[in-house]
């Protein structure tokens, strides 16, 4: 079975419409969208494919740019106007690149040249099919994950949510995902009106020992010193919802007893007020600790770590679910392009694939991280998230080492297609780090290949003039490049 017969197995069926006057390269196309799972309608004019629209929806467009009854641009726009999440792929047979620029700019999901390498074109189409699912599943209030291993804790949380209030722990490493998790058991268990119910996450960690039972229980007024006013507590403010206790294994231990209390008997008290209320929310404890090893070392009550483990869900880290980067990755970028009110950058194929081959130390805090700085180095409406290659090939090249070297965001990206000959570097120039190294010996080649141009060598590295310069400021002796 070929990769692309394997791949659509597990495909979501989808909608294609191919504006394409060429019969023969619609019938090739279609045989790669019908192995992709989707479904492919033809359109031979723009006039028939303005018709087609007017009678169903679709998830993605191939479009021809030159048509029997004109160019594709106002049907792009037309299209675009009406369905902005839907991925459209330009195919043209006359190249341009301003009007490739100037088109990806304005939204366009690709622009592809003819004649079509098709493995090219198999690997564009899932790109936007990618796209097209994450923004379905952005609708919706729970998606943790495609890989198997994230599929079988998704039907563990499923599985907790029928069982009432069940307690349930979370453990896996730091940065894995385990506050998503927790709200992803709410939605579960709460259905449609997950939102109308409370979930209150504390930061066991954040609290001081002193404050921690005034803090989770509540407090009357004079119940202690300072304490003017009656005092909510966070698990009344849970109350009928979800109480989810991060970094359990920070509370400390004369209060983890007070704690146990709370969780055997299903109800608390305020400081100062001897009533009992009863608890009817749910509990979920998250640790990146492994408790046994805390109950052993005397830090944890066993009693405590019994009552909290009855539905145990360990979130395996990023490393073992590579096949989820792709899907976080967009799913990251389409929230950190909403923080800084920019147009959401697309992940270059080569980029992923470093990317997968990263072990994540830091997991998907780590996967943002590098997301976050990539996009403050983008440019606003460039089509392609600008992630620094010589970062990337510092850190893919030994994963084991899990060393990750900071970059700063406000620093240009180097453009380089060819890894550069490693050449010696000037005696005043042997204490730099690695990256500064290569990027020292990149300008350097470039310059010689530019015969010293400053433009001509800015253009060659993805730089602008004025970043160049700056660069040449901090090394003077590059400006000698014979």
């Amino acid at each position: 079975m070929s990769s692309v017969e394997s791949q659509s197995e597990s495909a979501t069926p989808f909608q294609v419409l191919m504006v394409e006057d060429d019969f023969d390269f619609t019938t090739l196309v279609s045989q790669v969208i019908r192995s992709e799972g989707g479904q492919q309608h033809h359109a031979p004019t723009l006039s028939r494919a303005r018709e087609l629209t007017t009678q169903q929806s679709f998830d993605l467009v191939l479009l021809d740019n030159h048509l029997p009854d004109g160019k594709a641009y106002d049907f792009y726009e037309f299209f675009a106007r009406r369905n902005p999440e839907a991925p459209i792929i330009m195919l043209t047979g006359l190249p341009n690149v301003n009007e490739a620029i100037r088109l990806t700019r304005n939204g366009l999901f690709d622009y592809l040249t003819k004649p079509v390498d098709l493995d090219h074109l198999t690997t564009t189409l899932r790109r936007a099919l990618l796209r097209v699912r994450r923004a379905t599943q952005d609708q919706s209030p729970v998606w943790l994950g495609d890989a198997p291993a994230m599929r079988q804790v998704a039907q563990q949380l499923q599985q907790a949510s029928r069982h009432g209030t069940v307690s349930v722990l979370l453990t896996g490493e730091s940065g894995v995902g385990k506050d998503v998790a927790a709200r992803a058991l709410h939605a579960f268990t709460f259905g449609d009106s997950a939102s109308a119910q409370p979930f209150v996450a504390v930061n066991c960690a954040a609290i001081p020992s002193e404050m921690f039972e005034s803090e989770l229980f509540g407090a009357e007024r004079g119940a202690y010193t300072g304490a003017d006013r009656k005092r909510t507590g966070l698990v009344a403010a849970a109350q009928g919802g979800t109480l989810f206790l991060d970094e359990i294994a920070e509370v400390p231990l004369p209060l983890q007893a007070k704690l146990l209390r709370f969780l055997e008997n299903r109800e608390f008290r305020l400081l100062g007020n001897p009533q009992s209320v009863a608890f009817t929310g749910r509990v979920i404890a998250a640790t990146n600790k492994v408790l046994r090893n805390e109950v052993a070392a005397g830090r944890f009550r066993e009693d405590l770590l019994f009552r909290l483990e009855v539905m145990p869900v360990e979130i395996p880290p990023l490393r073992d679910r590579a096949d989820d980067i792709a899907a976080l990755a967009e799913k990251l970028l389409r929230q950190l392009s909403e923080r800084y009110q920019r147009s959401v950058p697309l992940l270059r194929s080569e980029d992923l694939d470093r990317l997968k081959a990263f072990s994540f130390p830091g997991n998907v805090r780590e996967l943002r991280n590098i997301l976050e700085r990539g996009l403050l180095r983008t440019e606003a409406g460039a089509a392609w998230l600008s992630i620094d290659p010589l970062w990337l090939q510092a850190n893919v090249a030994t994963p084991s080492s899990a060393r990750v070297v900071v970059v700063p965001a406000s620093t240009p990206p180097i453009a380089s297609a060819a890894p550069v000959a490693e050449e010696s570097l000037p005696e005043e120039r042997r204490q730099l780090s690695m990256i500064e190294a290569q990027e020292y010996r990149l300008i350097r080649s470039a310059l010689k290949e530019a015969k010293g141009g400053i433009r001509r060598t800015a253009t060659q590295l993805g730089l602008s003039p004025q970043a160049l310069l700056r660069r040449l400021e901090k090394w003077p002796e590059l400006r000698s490049w014979e």
